[in-house]
């Protein structure tokens, strides 16, 4: 993703930038290139706000100022020399960055990037250069969507059908791949089969439809704020576990009678990532979305998987959970919350209290009812 520097003048734009931890987001003017050979610049129209930019600002990011942000969807307005299939005008869903040049990528398996650190969370381009001004750190998944433009590549920007609203479809570039996407790739769950997620916020409510989409004889979700396991239910789930009133072993031996074939972990909780390997059946599997490691060997033929984007490639993945969502059979918009772009302090703690499952910032004159 290196060219010829951009013959054209930077942009000025509005970015939410993180300072500080413990401090809000401000908005400010920042200034931004236009794309390189295979870049694209987009207006974003929204964008979702997902856990990892909220463990960024509160818990664990160092490098500032920067521009977070990683589930834009917008209209391109202009592109490089060099890039192919994408032109001005086209509505895309941005998702995260992968080279398209190592053996993983070749392979088809972007997730797997030799260089998927670098380029999510790098904070430039894989040469070192950025392109945003003022001192500000930019291409956070190689979009940096808390702005109201966004240099992406034509790797992470999905060409979308131009009559579906963008606002909704905003949080297909992670959350709902990642927990969809971890049902259907990573897990391969079978027709049949018993499935327990833990954590029932956006990710692992897309990881609920995903597991009834593929016919999860029982589907059990597992959390501690009520309004949430009501929508689980109202999703798919079969049977709804709340933590905080019940013993979680006890609990699922009883719905199923012995253990569960899949689990889903995505609350970094020291008991339930237990429970996620400790309740599994024989050549069970379980995927872990938190960032933990599990063990490097289960007894009786059971696995840990540590999944990154549910294994998708978003060129293909995003395309089917739009079909599916078309059919009625994964209806994540119920899970949105729009917010003005001014507002996103606000949606980001609406997020951390589980007042909002999914928040969705809106940009320039896109208006919703609120």
């Amino acid at each position: 993703m290196t060219g010829r520097k951009p013959s054209k003048p930077v942009r000025n734009i509005r970015a939410a930038v993180f300072r500080e931890q413990g401090t809000s987001l401000t908005i400010e003017p920042v200034e931004i290139e236009g794309p390189r050979e295979h870049e694209v610049l987009v207006r974003l129209a929204a964008a979702g706000i997902c856990h990892t930019d909220i463990g960024y600002a509160d818990d664990w990011g160092t490098t500032q100022p920067v521009i977070l942000g990683h589930e834009g969807a917008g209209t391109v307005v202009e592109a490089g020399k060099k890039v192919k299939g994408l032109a001005p005008g086209d509505h895309v869903v941005l998702s995260y960055g992968s080279c398209g040049e190592c053996s993983p990528c070749r392979r088809g398996r972007p997730a797997e990037c030799r260089n998927l650190m670098e380029l999510n969370f790098g904070f430039s381009r894989l040469d070192g250069s950025s392109a945003y001004g003022s001192g500000v750190h930019g291409h956070f998944f190689c979009q940096s969507s808390f702005a109201t433009y966004s240099l992406a590549t034509e790797r992470n920007s999905v060409k979308v059908p131009g009559n579906l609203p963008l606002r909704v479809l905003a949080p297909l570039g992670c959350g709902m791949q990642t927990g969809a996407g971890t049902v259907m790739n990573s897990l391969a769950v079978s027709a049949g089969s018993t499935i327990a997620v833990f954590g029932t916020g956006s990710v692992g409510l897309a990881a609920v439809m995903a597991a009834r989409i593929v016919g999860a004889a029982k589907i059990i979700g597992i959390d501690i704020v009520p309004a949430r396991l009501k929508l689980a239910g109202k999703l798919g789930a079969t049977h709804l576990i709340d933590a905080r009133l019940e013993d979680v072993s006890t609990a699922i031996r009883k719905i199923t009678g012995k253990g569960i074939d899949y689990s889903v972990e995505t609350t970094d909780d020291d008991d339930m990532f237990g429970l996620a390997l400790g309740l599994l059946n024989p050549r069970g599997k379980a995927a872990l979305l938190s960032g933990r490691s599990g063990p490097k060997s289960l007894p009786g033929g059971r696995k840990a998987l540590s999944v990154i984007q549910g294994d998708a490639d978003p060129q293909i993945f995003i395309p089917k959970l739009i079909e599916l969502y078309r059919a009625g059979l994964f209806p994540f918009d119920r899970l949105e919350k729009f917010y003005r772009f001014a507002e996103i302090n606000e949606a980001m703690d609406d997020s951390r209290k589980g007042r909002t499952v999914k928040p969705v910032l809106l940009f320039g004159s896109s208006r919703v009812s609120f």
